[in-house]
């Protein structure tokens, strides 16, 4: 396991490519990572690893791993951590193990020194951490010190680096990843709602930790149930709908497989739900660990019948935030289903995020009813803009009604009448398009016309833009449209492609949303740019892709 981190003094909007130090722990971490490192990377390694048995069980053929991966050019320092996180911490009372996890620390004051970085939230964030562990916030403390001192005392490290704060906009910030911010949004459209929310959800990578966060809000009224299986996760949320509350399950591709024959039933009962899908590598089990955006045919045709379900993406890690809450929004305004794509870079990728007021907000407005307004209650009665039916819950008299998964008329019977399926099939599918008539537009970052229109969805968003960016600071005609919107798309879409000489698809897939692009505007050509290796982009390929058509 590991992490990347990206610091600077401007705008950072991926972890970056190739690093500027890589800390291998071993030799195998070494031969795994050694990849990302360039000319310049300094390199530290845990010189107590590199012994005979770990440098042959890593694979290499010879004893010195540094000349058989051919660095010889980077800054490489070996030092004994291992031995010196013990040394440092022999007269605490941690035991032996938890004496040899807290090298990571003496490494981070290693790193600590080379880029002058103040101590003082680290040990702030100890305390706080481990305030009924004094002796762990001691340890802690202690070997990070001595990692500091460490390397100020070696001359393998001849320059030290000081970054400049970024400027940032005045307010509060706090470091969210994306599924906290997922379970957080989710939060908020229960509150501005005012529906209590209700997640019913099976465990499954990388999505486990929203319905964990959720799980620990009470004091919000959220209620949690950690099912059997996906199947039950979906019904048991279907059902909390149909009673009232604000139902969401969470996922990942695997999962939402199993859900699909229950995502008809919330379709065709038209009852509100956020199904979130964290994507993953696939198919089947697939790398779970690892991170794609193959889930969107899945989200966009995968159900029997004619089923459309509206699909959003977040884009980053804080952006899960409002594409959480706009999703609950939609749902329940709506009156359907909608599918939320994550994915697994943006939920367990972090960021500083702007804690923002919920006065800036939309309040949220379901269709209740708890009184007939008229006898008898029709509970697929529409209204004419949103074409919404009204939302009326089990108990209110007058309102009794039925709901199920067969085809019904406006008053609620059951009906296989051929004119009235097909009268309902299109109500339904009218009633998602209209959904364009209220999300925003789609927005066009650099020229309203260029030479080449980047476009992406998802979590690629840093990575193009930032290769936009650069693109257009060598005076390259480059804009870049991101779609958050899937379906429906933004109403301009169109518009926006006609102003450009060539359009770029890039995704992490086989290119599943440029061949829907195709689907939908055929009198367009799409390039495509596709990677699926687990891995998100690196910005040096997105760049060398728009360049080759430029």
């Amino acid at each position: 396991s590991g992490f990347q981190v990206n610091i600077g003094s401007g705008e950072i909007m991926t972890p970056g490519d190739f690093c500027d130090v890589l800390v291998a722990m071993n030799p195998a971490a070494l031969r795994a990572n050694v990849k990302w490192t360039k000319p310049t990377t300094t390199v530290i390694l845990d010189a107590d690893t590199f012994d005979e048995k770990g440098i042959s069980k890593a694979g290499f053929k010879t004893s010195d791993p540094v000349a058989e991966l051919k660095i010889e050019d980077r800054t490489i320092i070996f030092a004994p951590i291992s031995s010196l996180t013990k040394e440092s911490l022999k007269d605490s009372s941690l035991d032996p193990k938890a004496i040899l996890r807290s090298k990571n620390m003496f490494t981070l004051g290693m790193c600590y020194y080379m880029f002058n970085r103040p101590m003082e939230s680290t040990f702030k964030y100890l305390e706080k951490k481990f305030r009924k562990k004094p002796e762990l916030i001691e340890a802690n403390k202690k070997v990070i010190m001595d990692g500091y001192n460490y390397a100020g005392n070696i001359h393998a490290i001849p320059n030290t680096y000081t970054i400049a704060p970024a400027k940032q906009e005045k307010g509060l910030y706090r470091n969210i990843n994306g599924n906290q911010a997922t379970a957080w949004g989710l939060l908020a459209a229960s509150e501005k709602s005012g529906r209590p929310l209700f997640c019913g959800s099976y465990p499954i990578t990388p999505a486990t930790s929203i319905l964990e966060e959720l799980a620990i809000h009470k004091e919000l009224n959220a209620k949690t149930l950690q099912c059997e299986d996906e199947i039950a996760g979906i019904c048991t949320a279907i059902g909390a709908a149909y009673t009232g509350s604000f139902a969401v399950t969470t996922t990942s591709g695997p999962g939402l497989s199993l859900k699909t024959e229950a995502l008809g039933l919330a379709m065709i009962t038209e009852l509100p739900l956020v199904v979130v899908d964290v994507q993953r590598s696939g198919p089947s089990t697939g790398v779970p660990t690892k991170t794609e955006q193959t889930d969107l045919n899945q989200a966009l045709y995968g159900r029997n019948g004619e089923c459309p379900i509206a699909v959003i993406a977040a884009h980053s890690p804080s952006h899960c935030f409002d594409a959480a809450f706009y999703a609950g929004k939609y749902a329940m305004e709506h009156m359907m289903p909608v599918i939320l794509l994550t994915e697994g870079f943006i939920g367990n990728g972090s960021e500083p995020w702007k804690i923002p007021s919920m006065k800036d907000y939309p309040e949220i407005n379901p269709p209740i009813i708890d009184k007939p307004d008229e006898v008898p209650y029709w509970p697929y009665k529409r209204d004419e803009e949103r074409m919404a039916r009204r939302w009326a819950f089990p108990g209110t008299v007058g309102l009794e009604h039925r709901v199920g998964g067969l085809e019904k008329n406006n008053d609620g019977s059951v009906s296989s009448d051929p004119l009235v399926h097909e009268r309902m099939v299109k109500e339904r599918a009218e009633k998602v398009a209209r959904l364009a008539n209220y999300i925003p537009e789609q927005k066009v970052i650099g020229d309203e016309k260029a030479d080449v229109l980047v476009v992406g969805w998802g979590g690629t968003f840093g990575h193009l833009y930032t290769a936009v960016k650069e693109l257009r600071e060598q005076g390259k005609s480059v804009s870049l449209a991101h779609f958050d919107y899937i379906f429906p798309l933004p109403k301009n879409t169109a518009k926006i492609f006609a102003n450009y000489k060539k359009i770029i698809v890039c995704e992490l897939n086989s290119g599943q949303f440029a061949n829907y692009l195709k689907g939908e505007f055929q009198q367009f050509r799409f390039l495509q740019h596709n990677k699926v290796q687990g891995q998100p982009f690196i910005v040096k390929e997105i760049v060398d892709a728009v360049n080759a058509i430029l």
